[in-house]
């Protein structure tokens, strides 16, 4: 493959610029940035990729190996409830917090007027995972903390939204969504957790435990609780900020500064919550999780009281793309690994990227990696829009209807692309890669937990594309009725599919607003699935200006010679004789071809190869497969015959979206769903 980089110039894929060895991200950071966007961004995010790859590459390798500890008592036995962290997590956070990672969204950095946009943030999460995944999951929810106060939040919550999206480290805290209970998981609804309000103090406290607690001594904590004599399931859940520090003794938000100056907080200090214990966990080592259970712990509501699970969907958007983002830099990881072995490791007197199976596996993870790079982004284009609209005051119902799809989608496929991809870099580096001496062994550890991180894949799976329900039902986390049998979802559903009985008609009353989305999403999840078609195009198209695949020899330029050269005279001349001479009867089978009859064989076959070579060199020359989705079209087409599938083949166009904007020639990525 040849993408304009010498891979055999790096040892490993450290110590380097992933912004500039991406190709992927920067062409979908021009795609979907604004002229003056981008103009702004692009040289924070090259020396953000320059921090990542030096810097924060070498502390997350440290980290890795000496992970937080907790010490939930002092040595008196009074609860602590303390986290030691090495010294390098602490620089690592110092570094992505004061690059404005989260901040620039939120707050108008230097040099503009206004935020940047959502997708600035999971750009800059997409870098940040070519070295650290662990450490992405407290950005990802400090961004998800403040996007829900920005939107919910009163005046006394203030004071933790502007520590949230502080620049400053020593004015910073972190935010974290304590979701997931024992018996509850994915069921939300199920969850036990009560907040009791004492009218006595003016305060909330919270009661119960909570199972699954990343990043665990945050001070901007979300959590959600059942209010007395609220309904069952998820409309009688409220949501509260739990602060780490108490917040009446405590004076208000704890911030990154004073916890480094002044160490762990007092006894009188500490929330009444307990942190029981840090999980053993496979990977993601460097954030914290544990189990936390709340013993009375102060809390503040948050927006209205059981208004809690529509509050925690906005998170959840942006959470599952921050996710989709994280699953997007692994593949791109673990793709710099494997192309800088293939070009540095020598077998049987070559490197191993000029064979003909190595480049076609790099060229099926390329393709995995450009098209859930394209999918991630564009879902995160739209969401930018939604929330501009909202802080202007617009609607954009028709743009948050189609995110219900396309969030879960991109979440669910770049996480399991993500996770095939890093088990096969492993196998690309053999034994080397099973061992903790190099990357690739961290990468498909984190890279494991990916599809369970908010939803699983059949959790996404069954979210409902209708509009709002009635409240009480029972939901699970992603928006699906508890009982199968209750759910909206098979007129839209079928719709989506393309039902090839023709036994579900056009949806009518509440369910046309799932008909019309789905009908937007199907090239979305044509996108998303099986990319089948497009693996043969674009192999096709890197073998034919590659290196050769015979011998190592390079490929001379200009248009491919024909395979064969024959003289057709001479062979019409010598089938023609064959013809003519009589055949002995003796010795000869009466079911066998006759030399004249191999001879015609071998002319027609030679001439079927001078058109099919003809025809792809024009082809290839002809067509640029660079998969990047600025407009989406359907066409839907059926195989001859009866019994054969119908198939929907999605196409991406590129057509400039500014006027005077440079963007890629027009491009032909089919992505096949059966």
């Amino acid at each position: 493959m040849d993408d304009g980089i010498d891979y055999g110039r790096y040892e490993e894929g450290r110590h380097c610029n992933y912004w500039t060895l991406d190709r992927a991200l920067r062409r979908e950071v021009r795609r979907i940035y604004g002229d003056a966007e981008y103009e702004w961004a692009e040289a924070r995010l090259e020396a953000f990729g320059e921090t990542v790859g030096h810097a924060i590459a070498d502390n997350a390798d440290y980290v890795d190996d000496h992970g937080p500890e907790l010490d939930p008592y002092d040595e008196r036995g009074d609860v602590r409830n303390f986290v030691r962290y090495p010294a390098e997590q602490f620089e690592n956070e110092r570094l992505a917090y004061e690059a404005g990672i989260v901040a620039d969204a939120f707050e108008a950095p230097p040099g503009r007027d206004e935020p940047m946009p959502l997708s600035h943030t999971l750009a800059m999460q997409y870098l940040l995972c070519y070295a650290d995944p662990g450490f992405d999951c407290p950005v990802a929810m400090t961004a998800g903390a403040a996007l829900v106060l920005e939107k919910f939040g009163g005046e006394d919550l203030e004071p933790y939204y502007e520590a949230l999206t502080s620049r400053e480290y020593e004015d910073l805290i972190e935010g974290a969504m304590f979701l997931t209970e024992k018996q509850g998981g994915s069921d939300v609804g199920a969850n036990e957790t009560r907040a009791e309000y004492g009218a006595e103090a003016d305060r909330w406290r919270l009661y119960g435990e909570k199972w699954f607690c990343s990043n665990v001594d945050a001070e901007g904590t979300l959590a959600l609780a059942r209010t007395a004599d609220a309904p069952d399931g998820t409309a009688g859940l409220s949501m509260f900020l739990v602060p780490h520090a108490d917040p009446e003794t405590a004076s208000g938000p704890v911030t990154k500064g004073r916890l480094l100056e002044d160490g762990p907080l007092e006894p009188d200090e500490v929330n009444d919550q307990l942190y029981r214990r840090l999980k053993d966990k496979l990977g993601t080592i460097s954030v914290p999780t544990a189990e936390v259970e709340f013993t009375g712990a102060k809390a503040i509501l948050v927006g209205e009281a059981e208004s809690g699970f529509r509050q925690m969907t906005e998170m959840l958007n942006l959470e599952r793309l921050s996710n989709a983002a994280a699953s997007c830099g692994i593949v791109g990881r673990v793709l710099l690994e494997s192309k800088i072995h293939a070009a540095n490791r020598e077998a049987f007197g070559q490197p191993i990227d000029r064979y003909p199976l190595m480049r076609a596996d790099l060229v099926d993870m390329t393709v995995a990696h450009e098209a859930a790079t394209a999918f991630t982004f564009e879902a995160a284009r739209l969401l930018s829009e939604r929330e501009r609209a909202a802080r202007a005051g617009e609607g954009a119902d028709d743009v948050s209807r189609l995110l219900r799809l396309l969030v879960p989608i991109a979440k669910l496929r770049t996480a399991r692309i993500a996770v095939d991809t890093a088990s096969y870099g492993m196998e690309i580096r053999g034994g080397d890669g099973y061992v903790d001496d190099y990357v690739t062994n961290r990468m498909l550890r984190d890279a494991q937990v990916l599809p369970i991180w908010e939803g699983t894949e059949n959790v996404l799976s069954l979210r409902r594309t209708a509009g709002p329900r009635a409240r009480g039902r029972p939901r699970t986390a992603s928006g699906g009725d508890r009982e199968p049998a209750r759910s909206g979802l098979a007129p839209g559903a079928g719709r989506l599919r393309g039902d090839r009985r023709g036994g579900v008609s056009r949806p009518a009353g509440g369910a046309v607003d799932a008909y019309r989305c789905g009908r937007r999403v199907r090239p979305a999840v044509g996108q998303a699935t099986r990319p089948l078609r497009v693996r043969r195009l674009y192999r096709r198209a890197v073998a034919r200006g590659g290196p050769s695949r015979t011998r190592g020899r390079e490929r001379a330029a200009g248009p491919r010679r024909p395979a064969v050269r024959r003289d057709r005279t001479r062979d019409a001349r010598r089938a023609r004789d064959n013809r003519r001479r009589p055949v002995r009867a003796r010795g000869v089978r009466p079911d066998r071809p006759t030399r004249g009859d191999r001879s015609r064989r071998a002319l027609e076959v030679g001439d079927r190869r001078r058109r099919v070579t003809h025809s792809s060199s024009s082809a290839a020359s002809s067509t640029s497969i660079t998969p990047c989705s600025t407009a989406l079209s359907t066409r839907t087409t059926s195989s001859s015959g009866p019994s054969s599938p119908t198939s929907a083949s999605v196409t991406f166009s590129v057509s400039p979206t500014n006027s005077g904007k440079s963007v890629p020639s027009a491009s032909a990525v089919s992505f096949l769903t059966r």
